[in-house]
């Protein structure tokens, strides 16, 4: 059977790699899920117990969750290295310190900022306190990453890897919160450009969008979530 990635939206990290199995080139199937309803639901725990996404299913029907391990997942079978590199190389070990970085503290930092505007009966201080400091840790974030980003096309040479749909799916954060410009970090600003306009990426955010027919790809076709808990389902 194909491949199942879970993704969530609206503005979910898991966009990027809808995008990094577009850019794998091999046939795989979706399921789209309602973070702010679905995900919350008891039966989505059979699923994933932490009330998260992404969640995957193997090609052998075996769940999955965190990205890193789903990201560990398809680089194994990227012999091609469509995506990834020489496990044994130098850039296979800066693709993976980039994603780790990008998922770790790069994604954490908008934590505050989400917390503050999904929570219900917050006091207006409280909601005041976590956006003034997740601003400033995005902020922070941002300024490392900048010094981190080499010349390039992207950020392990002139193609997308895995460290690139990782980011894709975060850093639109930063208008979604209003942070601050993008234009204050320019070698991540062009970066961001270059994904945004990515054949992959355009294709993963109409999906992620709702679109049901946003042009050709290598999805074959969503599942609905009850389906996928049914099946497979602990």
């Amino acid at each position: 059977m194909d491949p199942i990635l879970i993704y969530g939206f609206p503005m979910g990290s898991s966009m990027g790699l809808v995008a990094a199995l577009e850019w794998l080139g091999k046939p795989y199937r979706l399921c789209r899920v309602d973070m702010l309803g679905e995900m919350r639901s008891a039966s989505y725990a059979r699923v994933n117990p932490r009330h998260e996404t992404p969640a995957f299913i193997t090609e052998q029907g075996e769940l999955l969750t965190e990205t890193m391990a789903i990201a560990a997942w398809l680089e194994a079978r990227d012999v091609e290295r469509r995506v990834s590199f020489d496990p044994l190389s130098r850039k296979a070990d800066r693709m993976h310190q980039l994603m780790a970085f990008v998922n770790t503290g790069f994604t954490a930092a908008f934590t505050p900022l989400w917390v503050a505007m999904e929570a219900e009966g917050m006091e207006p201080a409280m909601k005041s306190a976590l956006r003034n400091f997740g601003r400033m840790k995005v902020i922070e974030r941002h300024d490392k990453l900048e010094a981190m980003i080499d010349a390039g096309e992207f950020l392990l040479g002139d193609r997308p890897t895995l460290a690139d749909a990782l980011l894709a799916g975060v850093a639109r954060w930063l208008d979604f919160h209003a942070v601050a410009e993008r234009s204050r970090w320019p070698k991540l600003a062009a970066l961001r450009a270059r994904l945004e306009a990515d054949p992959a990426v355009v294709y993963a955010t109409a999906l992620e969008n709702g679109a049901s027919d946003p042009g050709a790809g290598y999805c074959a076709g969503h599942i609905a979530l009850a389906d996928v808990i049914a099946r497979f389902g602990k």
